[in-house]
């Protein structure tokens, strides 16, 4: 879990970087809106992480977020980066117990399953922009 907590710190700044990149309103308000859910995520699991330890999660390390080399770069490795986000975060609840915890990490992986749609939607608007709109 404390895992869980860097890895959503991560993604929100890597997805600071990406809405920079972003070539217009929509695609930054898209990305900003997934940024604020791994906020919201980030929040859960150190909550999370507190309660079932008793011990704070803690600021870890620095973070110093990955610059996507161009915006459709920084796309394709966040599809990728929310897949396997669904992939650590099934591990996890298959661990919990029934409850509240579990609920919630249920909740998070429907969250980043969300995020991959979106990301394929914005990936898939890139081709139309190519082809005039055109497939």
């Amino acid at each position: 879990m404390r895992q869980s907590v860097q890895g959503e710190k991560a993604d929100e700044l890597f997805y600071d970087e990406l809405i920079r990149l972003a070539p217009g309103k929509e695609q930054a308000d898209i990305i900003a809106s997934i940024r604020d859910d791994e906020r919201g995520h980030n929040r859960m699991f150190r909550e999370m992480l507190h309660e079932l330890t008793g011990q704070p999660a803690g600021e870890g390390g620095e973070e110093t977020p990955k610059k996507p080399a161009s915006y459709a770069e920084g796309l394709k490795t966040a599809l990728f980066g929310e897949l396997g986000a669904v992939e650590r975060y099934r591990r996890l609840w298959f661990g919990l117990p029934t409850g509240i915890y579990k609920d919630t990490v249920f909740g998070v992986m429907l969250d980043e399953l969300k995020h991959a749609d979106k990301y394929n939607y914005l990936i898939g608007q890139i081709g139309m922009t190519k082809t005039g709109g055109k497939r």
